[in-house]
């Protein structure tokens, strides 16, 4: 493991890391493998483990139990005026916000517009990334278009009294110009990670002048992650040996784009989460780095996690392994282990981060869906 890098250098992976979140949520393909039967629903400590998860065979799909977010609070209102920091490309700015009547929040993972929904305050967007796909936001109309650019006659369209964002979607001159129209527009930090998750909770809050509910939401945060963590240390192998070495590979099979994720990703957070062992940290791989034969070969994974949607583009798993036969040398290759989960939720940090762990470990630990009391049965 590499030591803890600056904070610019941090940012940069951040940013970088999240700008390939969403690149595939329009992509067409092959089907992805179908959900575990009858695992997504069951609680973690009831399903049974699969003897050896690094030698199980064959593709499985994470799926939450319930993709809706549920508020900390179903009445908070704004505390306007509230002045933040707005941490934009140029700089940090001093920006007051005095009216959250009409919001639009746009970021290529849609943490943002899920920070919102937790906090309780979703009832005040008017518009959404395209993200952004939790229940209760389907009649949202999209503000960005393809490769998740924005689109800045819809979203003046839509008379926004103020717009959030990361700074992972653009471009930049985009965003820009709707101050020049007089939208209040604020950029947040947003780091992919738990920990990121639960200040992006603060942060959020903040613009809207309620910092209690941030605190509760980034309370409520840490405590599902732990939980679920939890739950995981229950059904991951104990024995350092026989952890499962894992990668997260993402995919974009019709450009012929394919990135290893490493240290500061966000697919580091949640390696470690399952209970894994993190390949790429192993050997000091940092952001995003092409996928090279030697790269894999070298990292020899006993499971890839991959995006649906980025498996699809690929021609699902046999596509996947054909183009790429490093891939198929591999022990993932050879037990056709992958795991894969929708795009907008397997690297969205954010309230739901407790239940993509659980949703991930059930595929990774129980991916026949087991569960004790059939066994008992």
């Amino acid at each position: 493991m590499t030591g803890r890098r600056p904070a610019a250098t941090r940012r940069g992976l951040a940013i970088l890391a999240l700008a390939a979140v969403a690149l595939l949520g329009g992509c067409a393909g092959a089907s992805a493998p179908a959900a575990s039967p009858g695992a997504a629903t069951v609680p973690l400590s009831e399903l049974v483990p699969v003897p050896d998860p690094r030698a199980w065979e064959g593709p499985s799909t994470a799926v939450l139990a319930d993709e809706a977010i549920v508020p900390v609070s179903p009445d908070v209102r704004p505390a306007l005026p509230a002045t933040v920091a707005s941490h934009d490309v140029a700089g940090d700015t001093a920006v007051t916000v005095r009216d959250a009547s009409r919001v639009i929040a746009m970021d290529r993972a849609g943490a943002l517009a899920a920070t919102i929904w937790g906090l309780g305050l979703g009832d005040l967007l008017v518009g959404r990334d395209a993200s952004t796909s939790f229940p209760g936001t389907e009649g949202l109309p999209v503000v960005t278009g393809s490769g998740h650019t924005v689109n800045g006659e819809s979203i003046v369209a839509l008379a926004p009294t103020l717009v959030i964002t990361d700074g992972s979607i653009g471009p930049r001159d985009v965003v820009e110009q709707l101050r020049d129209v007089g939208i209040t527009v604020v950029t947040v930090r947003n780091v992919p990670s738990f920990a990121g998750a639960e200040q992006l909770a603060r942060d959020v809050a903040a613009v809207f002048g309620v910092p209690e509910q941030g605190e509760r939401l980034a309370s409520r945060i840490a405590g599902d992650i732990a939980s679920a963590v939890a739950e995981v240390k229950g059904v991951a192998p104990a024995a350092p040996d026989d952890r499962v070495r894992m990668l997260f590979l993402y995919v974009r099979g019709a450009a012929g784009v394919y990135y290893l994720f490493g240290e500061e990703s966000g697919a580091d957070a949640l390696i470690e989460a399952l209970g894994g062992v993190d390949v790429a940290g192993e050997l000091g791989w940092a952001g995003m780095r092409p996928m090279t034969d030697e790269a894999m070969a070298a990292a020899n994974p006993d499971l890839i996690l991959v995006m649906t949607h980025g498996l699809a583009s690929a021609g699902g798993v046999d596509g996947l392994l054909a183009q790429k036969p490093a891939i198929a040398v591999t022990a993932a290759g050879e037990h056709r282990r992958f795991v894969d989960m929708a795009d907008a939720q397997v690297l969205s940090f954010g309230p739901r981060s407790g239940d993509v762990v659980r949703a991930l470990a059930r595929a990774v630990y129980a991916p026949d869906g087991r569960s004790r009391a059939e066994t008992e049965g």
